[in-house]
């Protein structure tokens, strides 16, 4: 049976005793400085010259630094930058300022199981993984309560890594929900998956072939909106709640009805085929090469495909629809439509 761990199991001492160096101020980023900092942890911000986060990073109290110079500060480096950035930035900043005996957290096992970073055996190596976006872990923080972690250790020179890694997980808040052992490789080819299968990929594509085809057969696209993605909110915060049992215990007859018979016409079969090859992709390393080497080059497929689904009919007609809405979730960074990048 999995076992959880939950503040009691950790001792918040062992992080407030370490130099903490958070790298990149981004979604992650931000949310672990500010909950390591709330938590009594002393934090630093590392940083490349020029970053636009250097403003934010500062506004919010933060001492910035180069992360060469946070780096060799720090007991503890933690390397929250995208996953493209981060082998080149371990490669030329962090690693020559390594100290034996440093702990590298990391947020995402991308980089770790697919062989792009690779650490001395003499420095500690720990994964600590907020099962949720950056905004959401420090808004539940503030607000006493936690986004569930999951944890895992893949060089444990000090011995004592483990102990560290749950330390961490308490100072941001994650065993205030619960903490839960895993691995690089499981962590990374789950959260990759899911990513691609079910939660992004997945569902961005079954709301926008929805939207299509009811705009195909002559129906209003504010209704086609209001059906096939305003509403998804709903049905997915009682699946969160509950599970799909909840979610078909709150819906009318009809609509049970409906999942029952016509939920295994849309996903068939044959879609759990593509999400095994989409997972074998990502186990074999086919996803993260064909991944990086597009960012190598200046991501052109990338940058194709973002202002392809951009274009997509279905936001132009959301964004005309939410600006009538009496409640919106603001977040400082994005203004709708797009984000600040």
């Amino acid at each position: 049976m999995t076992e959880i761990f939950y503040d009691a199991d950790a001792d918040l001492a062992l992080i407030q005793a370490k130099k903490v160096a958070v790298v990149g101020y981004g979604s992650q980023g931000h949310a672990h400085a500010l909950n390591l900092r709330d938590s009594g942890v002393e934090v630093v911000v590392g940083l490349k010259e020029g970053s636009k986060s250097i403003a934010k990073a500062t506004e919010a109290g933060f001492t910035v630094q180069s992360v060469a110079e946070a780096t060799a500060w720090a007991d503890v480096i933690v390397l929250l930058a995208p996953d493209q950035f981060q082998r080149h930035i371990y490669r030329d900043e962090i690693a020559p300022n390594l100290k034996p005996g440093s702990t590298l957290v990391f947020g995402h096992g991308f980089n770790i199981r697919f062989g792009y970073i690779t650490v001395p055996e003499n420095v500690d190596v720990i994964l600590v993984a907020p099962k949720g976006p950056g905004h959401t872990v420090r808004r539940e923080y503030e607000a006493g309560r936690g986004v569930p972690v999951i944890v895992a250790v893949e060089n444990d020179a000090s011995g004592s890594a483990w102990a560290l890694a749950w330390s961490y997980s308490k100072a941001i808040g994650g065993l205030r929900a619960g903490g839960i052992k895993t691995t690089f490789t499981e962590e990374t080819e789950t959260d990759l998956f899911g990513e691609q299968a079910v939660l992004c990929g997945g569902t961005s594509q079954l709301v926008q072939y929805g939207f299509e085809t009811l705009i195909e057969a002559g129906y209003q696209p504010q209704i086609a909106y209001f059906e096939v993605l305003h509403e998804l909110k709903l049905i997915v915060d009682l699946m969160w709640e509950g599970g799909i049992a909840k979610q078909r215990w709150s819906i009318s007859d009809t609509a049970e009805y409906g999942d029952y018979v016509s939920g295994p016409r849309v996903i068939d079969p044959s879609v759990k085929v593509n999400m095994k090859a989409v997972l074998a992709d990502i186990q074999s390393g086919a996803f993260a090469k064909r991944f990086i080497e597009d960012q190598d080059a200046g991501a052109p497929e990338f940058l194709a495909l973002r202002e392809k689904g951009a274009q997509h009919p279905i936001e132009a007609t959301g964004k005309e629809l939410r600006a009538l809405f009496a409640w919106k979730q603001v977040d400082n960074d994005y203004v709708d439509g797009s984000a600040a990048r």
